[in-house]
């Protein structure tokens, strides 16, 4: 009996600490929209607000994009429908008139780092136009002007430039606006990410276009150009009031230094080995080392002394294990005229010619360089006449970009070009968060987000993610667009902005069910 009594008396113990533990347990705070409504959210913005990801636009990818996954949480809170104009499959690409008119998604094969398209041709169609109404208004390669600009959904407008071929697909009319769309639904609250590609387009074309800062004639610029500050300023304001004007509150995004991207972190200014040089043998190279120096660098190094600008050239080092990339410069002065004369003697005028041609603003790489990502399979190969700068298919031995042929503008952003990027990406963020507190609204610091994933990484769980290229997790195969893990967290950096400034307590989504990479065939 008294054995029985002991064991009861455990037995209601156990019972007692089981309930004792349970009640001692933090309740889940309930989801609640605190002063926000997300009855009728609209999402305006550019390819990050579409789900543009490994250098496509596809449904696997616009199911993940950040916009979608905030309108997801929203509907704890009251959230209502929210619309996205799926593309026709997952693996990307545009047709116009059943012409290709942009390519499929990158995906990898097996162990290389080297991406390379899906095969297969798009299936979606840009004049199938979608019919109703659609909440995710994120329009990939759209500037911050284009928000605004009447007609930019005309599928007429496509093949020549004049309109957006995202935009031409679900337009609620030839004449529209992405402002106008977004407005016409009475939304309750709005997303605002836009401007990366007032500076993208430059900064990934490795600085060919112009920076049009003080020029606000919209008509004048081209596509790779900066957008002048004051008409970024003009045009930010304008979609803010137009969005805010019955009411709505919001969350707007500022700009990261773009130049933090993988796109342009990855290829390293001095890639080169006597291994590589040598096709894989370390002899041939050094000889090549030697054969280079005799023959082009010391050459080239005692003519540019004689001018005053010899340290643009050193001669190559045979136990070095990083040699400099040789690049174009075209903020140094142009000393061709005086190499073609210093080189007459020697090589005759038409050689000499040439090489005033070729090396005039040339000079070796050095860290503060940036090579873009697309310029890694160039190196080392054969310039034609479409990319050489000249004209003309360059003979050999002068025929090795990087090596024995300086790579052009396209290949690499020089710090005279960045600071450009970087000034105008200040000017245009100091306009979105004054905006943000003249008309109180969340304000997400995606800037410090991307400055964090790219100086040691974000935790989270038993993971951490950064900007390196294909293994942080972070970034897609193209080095400028979030994976899909990325653009989890861009939602929850969003949501954290949002809750702290509504009073709001949407829950944040597990960064480890996105994947970083989606393969081949996506079931």
């Amino acid at each position: 009996m008294k054995k029985n009594i002991k064991w009861l008396l455990l037995v209601s113990l156990t019972f007692m600490a089981c309930n004792n533990d349970e009640s001692d347990a933090p309740a889940e705070v309930p989801v609640v929209p605190g002063s926000a409504v997300f009855t009728k959210y609209v999402a305006l913005g550019d390819s990050f607000a579409a789900g543009y990801s490994d250098n496509a636009l596809f449904k696997k990818g616009q199911e993940g994009a950040y916009t979608n996954i905030l309108a997801q949480q929203f509907v704890a809170a009251g959230g209502g429908a929210f619309a996205t104009p799926f593309m026709n499959d997952n693996i990307g690409g545009l047709l116009l008139g059943g012409n290709v008119i942009a390519g499929t998604r990158l995906y990898f094969i097996g162990e290389t780092l080297s991406p390379t398209n899906v095969p297969g041709k798009p299936t979606t169609e840009v004049t199938s136009h979608l019919t109703g109404t659609f909440g995710n208004l994120g329009v990939p390669g759209a500037k911050s002007f284009h928000l605004l600009a009447a007609g930019y959904g005309n599928v007429a407008g496509v093949a020549t430039g004049a309109a957006n071929p995202y935009f031409a697909r679900f337009s609620s009319a030839p004449g529209t606006t992405v402002l106008a769309d977004a407005i016409a639904q009475d939304p309750t609250f709005f997303s605002l990410f836009i401007g990366g590609n007032d500076v993208l387009a430059y900064a990934t074309s490795g600085g060919t276009g112009k920076d049009q800062t003080g020029n606000m004639n919209l008509a004048t610029y081209g596509s790779s150009d900066i957008t002048d500050p004051t008409v970024f300023a003009s045009v930010f304001n304008n979609l803010v009031t137009g969005l805010t004007a019955k009411g709505a509150k919001g969350v707007v995004a500022n700009l990261p230094y773009i130049t933090a991207l993988p796109y342009f972190t990855t290829v390293p200014y001095n890639p080169l080995t006597p291994k590589i040089l040598g096709g894989g043998n370390e002899a041939v190279g050094k000889a090549t080392i030697q054969a280079l120096n005799a023959q082009l660098y010391g050459p080239l190094k005692q003519a540019l002394t004689a001018f005053n600008a010899g340290d643009r050239i050193n001669l190559l080092s045979e136990t070095a294990t990083n040699l400099p990339l040789l690049i174009k410069d075209e903020s140094l002065t142009n000393l061709s005229v005086q190499l073609t004369a210093a080189f007459t003697p020697t090589l005759g005028a038409q050689t000499a010619a040439f090489y005033g041609a070729v090396f005039g603003q040339a000079r070796q790489a050095k860290a503060t360089d940036l090579v873009v990502l697309t310029t890694r399979p160039d190196i080392g190969t054969a310039p034609t006449a479409a990319n050489s700068g000249l004209g003309i298919a360059p003979p050999a031995p002068l025929n090795k970009f990087g090596i024995t042929y300086p790579l052009q503008d396209k290949h690499v952003l020089i710090p005279t070009e960045a600071a450009e990027v970087k000034k105008a990406t200040d000017a245009y963020n100091v306009t979105i968060e004054t905006v943000a507190k003249e008309k109180g609204l969340a304000f997400v610091d995606t800037r410090a987000t991307l400055t964090q994933l790219a100086s040691g990484g974000i935790r989270f769980g038993n993971f951490t993610m950064s900007s390196s290229f294909a293994t942080g997790g972070a970034f897609s195969l193209d080095g400028v667009h979030p994976s899909a893990r990325g653009y989890g967290l861009i939602a929850n950096i969003f949501i954290d902005a949002i809750n702290a400034k509504y009073g709001s307590t949407l829950r944040r989504v597990d960064l480890a069910l996105y994947p970083i990479q989606f393969p081949q065939v996506i079931q």
